[in-house]
C-alpha cells in the first residue's frame, strides 16, 4: 500500500467551493487508487491579527483544522502569510507550521512520499519537510505557480531551489517542461502529467436549447477564468466588439471586473457581452456546451483545464501560443492558435464560425485527456519515488 501525502495550499474549501477544484480531483483519483492510502494537507494562510478576522480572511479563519472532505481525510493547519512581503517568506513560514501538524499525523498515518501538488509555496515547504521526514518528495507545476513566482525577484531563487532539489517532478505539459528545465531544474526527473476532464460531465449538448436557456441567439463565444489583468479578457472583449451580432459570456470574477465594465461599456456592446460572475464547476459544462467558440487569451498557462472541457464539449478553442497550446490544438478542428490581440482574436472567432465543425469531431481532441491515465501516471510516478528510496 501506498501511503501518500498530498500537500496543497490550492484545494477547495466549504468557503471557495471553485477554488483548485482540478487539484481535488486529480487527489480523489490517486485516494480512489486500490493501492494507495492518502491524507490532504490543505494549509489555509492567513495576515497577522486581527486582520486575519476581516474581509476575505474572516471565513478562512473558521474553517475546521480536519474533516472528511468526499470521503478523504484532509487537514487544514494556518500559516502566517505575511503581507506586503511578495512571497518572500511564504515557503519558510509554511515549512515552520506543518512541522509540528506532520508530525502529529505520521504518529498515526507513516506517510511514504510528499506529494506537493502546486509550487509554491508548497514546492520548497515539501523539500524541507521530505528531508526532515525522510520521504521523497514530488512537486507538481502547473502555470503561474512557476511562470509568475519562478520570475519574480522574491521568490525565483526558492522555486529554482527547490525544483533542484526535488526527488521527481511533474509537469502539465512539454512546454512547461522546457520553461522548467530552461529555469536549471534536472530535465530527467521531470515527467509530464497532463490534465483529465470528466467525459462524462463534459459532453456536447443540443446548441440551440443550451443558448436558449441562457437567453442567446447568434453566434456566442465563452470565455472563462478569473478576472484579473493576464487571463486577457479585455483581449476577448475587443475582438467580439469588432464582430457584429456575436455574443460573449465570461465566467468568472476578480480585481479586474471594473475595468472590465468600463470596457465593455465603452465599445457600447452591454447587450451582448455580459460577465457571469463566479459559475460554479458543476455548471460549467452546460456553458460551454452552449458555445460555438471558447476563447482564452491569457499571457501564460500550462495546459489549461478549460481548454480541454471545451473540447470535451464540441467547443474549439481559440487561444495565444502559450504553455501547452499546441499539445491541445493538433488539429484544425480543435480551433486556432492566433497572436495575442484583438485582431488575432476576431479573425480565430471568425474562423471557427465559419468552418462549423460538427461537435462530435471536436470532441476527439479530449479524449486524449482522462482522469484514469491521470491518476495511473501519478500512482507510477509517485510509487517509482518511493522503490528508488
Amino acid at each position: 500500500m501506498l501511503r501518500v501525502l498530498t500537500l496543497s495550499t490550492l484545494f477547495p474549501d466549504a468557503t471557495r467551493r471553485n477554488f483548485g477544484v482540478f487539484v481535488e480531483r486529480q487527489t480523489l483519483g490517486l485516494a480512489a487508487h486500490p493501492d494507495v492510502d492518502l491524507r490532504v494537507v490543505a494549509p489555509i494562510g492567513l495576515p497577522p491579527f486581527p486582520l486575519a478576522l476581516r474581509g476575505r480572511h474572516a471565513p478562512l479563519a473558521t474553517l475546521p483544522l480536519g474533516e472528511q472532505w468526499k470521503g478523504v481525510d484532509i487537514y487544514r493547519p494556518r500559516f502566517l502569510a505575511l503581507p506586503g512581503t511578495a512571497g518572500r517568506f511564504h515557503a519558510s513560514l509554511l515549512t515552520r507550521a506543518l512541522v509540528p501538524a506532520l508530525a502529529d499525523i505520521r504518529r498515526d498515518f507513516a506517510f511514504d512520499v510528499i506529494d506537493a501538488s502546486f509550487f509554491f509555496p508548497d514546492g520548497p515547504a515539501a523539500v524541507a519537510l521530505g528531508k526532515r521526514f525522510g520521504v521523497p518528495v514530488s512537486i507538481k507545476a502547473r502555470g503561474s505557480d512557476v511562470h509568475h513566482w519562478g520570475t519574480a525577484a522574491a521568490t525565483a531563487g526558492q522555486i529554482r531551489a527547490a525544483g533542484r532539489s526535488a526527488d521527481g517532478l511533474l509537469a502539465v505539459s512539454e512546454a512547461m517542461k522546457r520553461d522548467m528545465a530552461s529555469m536549471g531544474m534536472p530535465g530527467d526527473r521531470i515527467r509530464v502529467h497532463r490534465t483529465g476532464v470528466d467525459l462524462g460531465q463534459f459532453a456536447p449538448a443540443d446548441r440551440p436549447t443550451a443558448k436558449a436557456a441562457l437567453g442567446v441567439k447568434g453566434p456566442l463565444v465563452v470565455s472563462t477564468g478569473a478576472l484579473i489583468e493576464r487571463k486577457g479578457h479585455d483581449i476577448v472583449i475587443d475582438a467580439v466588439a469588432s464582430l457584429p451580432n456575436v455574443t460573449l459570456l465570461i465566467a468568472g470574477e476578480g480585481s479586474h471586473r471594473a475595468t472590465l465594465e468600463a470596457r465593455i461599456a465603452s465599445h457600447g456592446v452591454a447587450d451582448r457581452v455580459r460577465l457571469l460572475g463566479a459559475v460554479p464547476h458543476g455548471e460549467m459544462a452546460a456553458l460551454l456546451a452552449a458555445a460555438d467558440v471558447m476563447a482564452l487569451a491569457s499571457a501564460n498557462e500550462g495546459l489549461a483545464n478549460a481548454w480541454v472541457e471545451a473540447l470535451a464539449c464540441g467547443v474549439p478553442v481559440v487561444i495565444p501560443d502559450v504553455g501547452g497550446a499546441g499539445e491541445v490544438v493538433t488539429d484544425r478542428a480543435y480551433g486556432r492558435i492566433v497572436g495575442r490581440t484583438p485582431a488575432g482574436f476576431a479573425s480565430g472567432i471568425a474562423g471557427v464560425l465559419s468552418d462549423r465543425t460538427p461537435a462530435a469531431t471536436v470532441r476527439a481532441g479530449a479524449e486524449r485527456f482522462t482522469w484514469e491515465a491521470n491518476t495511473a501516471g501519478l500512482y507510477d510516478h509517485l510509487s517509482g519515488l518511493v522503490r528508488r528510496g
